[in-house]
């Protein structure tokens, strides 16, 4: 049985790894992006390059996303130009990227009316290095029978798919892991700075904690680069992690379930941002409690 045609739109720090592993199982993929260098270096991989998001549509099968936030998404699927006015009845579009949830429901039945393109939410977990090695935990909100149907070409990017329940479930699920995460980040910047404003090397934090119950990915990856002042080359960057927790305080609103600690956490990621940080490592989060000199 042939594999299904695909098309990427999104190559950023996501995007781009994941369209090279689809290639590289195998995958026929057509990929469009607003900076087309980005599209170009994969066209150089073996990926054919679209000259719109309608050439792009045209071509393929099932469509991808992998965007920046929530905005970004409906332009590209509902604005001009946008997948809407080129999709056709039994295409699918899978939503890799992290959006709000309410309006990923509200633009899966717009996408539909318009077309009749059904929509699958599947937002990602594990970042670049998960993305580069194929290692991607996806949760996915959608019809069950179509989501066990995409399963073979998913199965380049991730470890785990797991279904959530219908269109959105898999938005407020990724929401969940950022709550975590987010939290995280703000408590090891804290940790970083109290260990060395008390004398402890704090290169040898992940080392000493490692296996207990403070352990986790983010504190892997981010402990270390804390404590070398290691900013180069960020896995993903704190404007990223504060739209998640936004998002997360705005579902808390929806469903009347409090989150203080994740509506703290946007709030100090904030103010990070606003003094010049949105775009760098959120690991330079602990620069905002070592001495200023």
């Amino acid at each position: 049985m042939p594999h299904p045609t695909l098309g990427f739109i999104g190559l950023g720090l996501m995007g781009d790894p994941m369209t090279r592993r689809l290639l590289d199982a195998g995958f026929e993929v057509t990929v469009w992006n607003r900076t087309p260098a980005k599209a170009e270096a994969l066209g150089e991989a073996g990926a054919r390059v679209a000259g719109s998001i309608a050439e792009l549509v045209q071509r393929v099968d099932v469509v991808m996303l992998c965007l920046a936030n929530t905005e970004a998404v409906e332009a590209v699927v509902l604005g001009e130009s946008g997948v809407a006015e080129h999709g056709r009845h039994g295409q699918t579009l899978i939503d890799f990227s992290s959006s709000d949830s309410e309006a990923t429901r509200d633009f899966a039945a717009r996408l539909e009316t318009r077309c009749g393109m059904a929509w699958v939410d599947c937002p990602v977990s594990g970042g670049v290095a998960g993305a580069e090695a194929g290692s991607l935990v996806m949760m996915a909100g959608g019809e069950a029978a179509r989501i066990d149907a995409l399963r073979p070409l998913l199965a380049p990017l991730a470890s785990r798919v797991t279904h959530m329940g219908p269109v959105g479930a898999g938005q407020v699920t990724k929401v969940c892991n950022q709550m975590v995460v987010g939290c995280q980040a703000a408590v090891l910047a804290e940790m970083v700075a109290l260990a060395e404003a008390s004398g402890v090397e704090a290169g040898r934090l992940t080392e000493a904690l490692a296996g207990g119950f403070a352990d986790s990915t983010p504190f892997r990856i981010l402990t270390p680069r804390m404590a070398a002042s290691d900013y180069a080359n960020p896995p993903w960057h704190l404007r990223t992690l504060l739209k998640d927790l936004d998002m997360a305080v705005a579902q808390s609103r929806r469903s009347a379930s409090a989150t203080p600690m994740s509506g703290l956490a946007a709030q100090l990621l904030r103010t990070h941002a606003a003094r010049g940080h949105a775009e760098h490592d959120p690991a330079t989060l602990v620069e905002a409690y070592r001495p200023r000199h």
